[in-house]
């Protein structure tokens, strides 16, 4: 598998010398050439997290370009979501018990604990150490393609769309962080949203400066599209006080301020959460919110906060900024109340935040909502939100 002179530069200015809608398929043409691979296949993760969307070797949807999906590769059970999950390259031989037969490789496709999706190759003969190494090197350039040429195009949009999205789901979705995990340093946080395709209401947001770490979780009352329009207005809000510098109560008022300027009698509960990323001081704003889960050493409690007023409540309040005790190990679970309305009774989620407290977040928070929907028999009624942070997490993959 010999190759180019430069690997892997070589794949970034052969991305950068074409449209951006046409960068991945240039990519996939020259691991193709570089493995003399049969076949190459970006598959990226769709809104759900549950299932896959596979782009041809040219990076085209499927033979479409008018935004239908390509081939969808459910996750459950599959060698797909095994790699996305240990983020460990997979080698598979061809044929029966190994013998002869093209190879498959899959290597994650992931930034900073953000998976993206996943690189699949088909290859003559079983690949080195070496090209083993070179394939990863090739699965991290290929996420730094789709990171910046999204902001071009919708071609990966089309791809997370294996549901028609409502309105309210559209914009919803636009409030979402472009990045639903992060890992940096001394922590790893991870959200997740259901459902994917409708309603309107609930939103995560998390920004990281350089010793600061914000994290917020949001709630609007009611549903469609009003809704998310009052959401827009907290998370814009929101943004706007934490990109000035103002510390956690004034963001909190700032989004109740919002509201009852131009919300039309909306409200929304919250949680704005503000760790100090030197000495790990943690503060938190509860706005009617349920409390948090914090799982420490094997054991899950909810966090003693008191609740003030939501945001947008018509009569004066205040907003108290409370300490929040933080220690190295700690997982942290916000959730919203889709996440425990209903049938809650039939899911115990301190019990599932244990059991899952070996997994990394983006997994938590595919499993804690994947368990919502099966309790409520795969459909529900209001948005269910979780956003999960790990402290001091360093032993994770």
């Amino acid at each position: 598998m010999a190759g180019e002179p430069v690997w892997p530069t070589g794949l970034l200015a052969a991305a950068e010398a074409v449209p951006p809608a046409e960068s991945v398929g240039v990519v996939n043409s020259r691991i193709r050439e570089r493995f003399d691979a049969a076949s190459v296949s970006f598959l990226i993760t769709d809104f759900s997290g549950n299932s896959l969307v596979r782009l041809g070797s040219s990076g085209d949807i499927g033979e479409a370009a008018d935004g239908t999906n390509g081939p969808v590769v459910e996750l459950a059970g599959t060698v797909h979501d095994r790699v996305i999950r240990t983020q460990q390259l997979y080698v598979e031989s061809g044929g029966e018990s190994g013998r002869g037969g093209p190879v498959r490789v899959i290597a994650p496709v992931t930034s900073r604990g953000d998976s993206i999706g996943l690189l699949e190759l088909l290859v003559q003969r079983r690949p080195g150490p070496a090209d083993l190494r070179e394939i990863g090197e090739a699965a991290q350039v290929l996420a730094y393609v789709v990171i910046a040429d999204r902001r071009f195009t919708d071609l990966y949009q089309w791809g997370q769309r294996t549901a028609p999205l409502t309105l309210a789901a559209e914009i919803q979705h636009q409030l979402l962080p472009l990045a639903l995990a992060c890992r940096a340093g001394r922590f790893a946080v991870a959200g997740a949203l259901e459902p994917a395709e409708s309603i309107g209401g609930d939103t995560f947001d998390y920004a990281l400066d350089r010793d600061v770490l914000h994290l917020s979780l949001t709630d609007a009352m009611g549903h469609d599209v009003a809704s998310a329009l009052a959401a827009t207005l907290l998370t814009g809000a929101l943004r706007g006080a934490r990109r000035v510098g103002a510390d956690l109560g004034e963001q909190a008022e700032r989004a109740d301020r919002a509201l009852l300027d131009h919300g039309h009698r909306a409200m929304a509960t919250g949680q704005l959460l503000r760790i100090d990323l030197r000495d790990g001081r943690a503060r938190i704003v509860n706005a009617g919110h349920p409390r948090p889960l914090r799982l420490r050493q094997g054991r899950v409690r909810e966090v003693p906060l008191h609740a003030d007023l939501p945001f947008g409540t018509p009569f004066p309040h205040t907003y108290d900024v409370q300490l929040l005790d933080l220690e190295p190990g700690d997982r942290l679970v916000m959730l919203t109340d889709g996440m425990l309305e209903h049938r809650a009774k039939d899911l115990d989620l301190s019990l599932s935040v244990q059991r899952t407290g070996h997994l990394h977040p983006r997994e938590v928070v595919r499993a804690l909502t994947g368990e919502v929907l099966r309790v409520h028999g795969g459909s529900l009624q209001d948005d269910a939100a979780v956003l999960c942070l790990d402290w001091c997490d360093t032993g994770r993959p």
